[in-house]
């Protein structure tokens, strides 16, 4: 954004913010498949609306106190003994906007064109025939 090099810090930032983006994501789609499995709800836009709703205050409570902790480091500016820890506040603080909008506006559409509203159809498993090794008129050798 401004011009300079990636480094160190702004990597940091970036594995910083994945596994923050990555945390509240599944988060909210746990949330979700509890509401759905836990407390019977039927899946579909309302139960996707209010596991999302239901996961915004703690998404932004800890979004808000990562702000709060680099907001410092981003206004002091390019200090000495700050060359790595700013670059990494800035991606740190950047990253956080768009991947709260990302979790809350996109992975809820995401989950409800994707996500499953029942078990895993197991039938294709089951339908292969199974072999008991105990028996030995079941089990087929052959030599090479």
């Amino acid at each position: 954004i401004n011009g300079r090099l990636i480094s160190l810090g702004s990597i940091a930032g970036f594995l910083a913010v994945l596994g923050i983006a990555a945390r509240h994501a599944v988060m909210v789609i746990r949330h979700i498949q509890h509401l759905e499995r836990r407390e019977g709800e039927t899946f579909g836009r309302e139960l996707i609306l209010r596991g999302a709703g239901e996961r915004l205050t703690p998404i932004l409570t800890s979004v808000f106190t990562m702000a709060v902790a680099f907001a410092p480091l981003v206004i002091a500016g390019s200090i000495a003994g700050l060359e790595i820890v700013q670059p990494m506040a800035v991606v740190v603080l950047g990253g956080l906007v768009s991947s709260t909008l990302l979790t809350l506006f996109i992975v809820p559409p995401l989950y409800e064109r994707f996500g499953s509203d029942s078990e895993p159809d197991l039938s294709i498993v089951l339908a292969e025939p199974t072999i008991d090794l105990t028996k030995p008129e079941q089990v087929e050798l052959t030599r090479s």
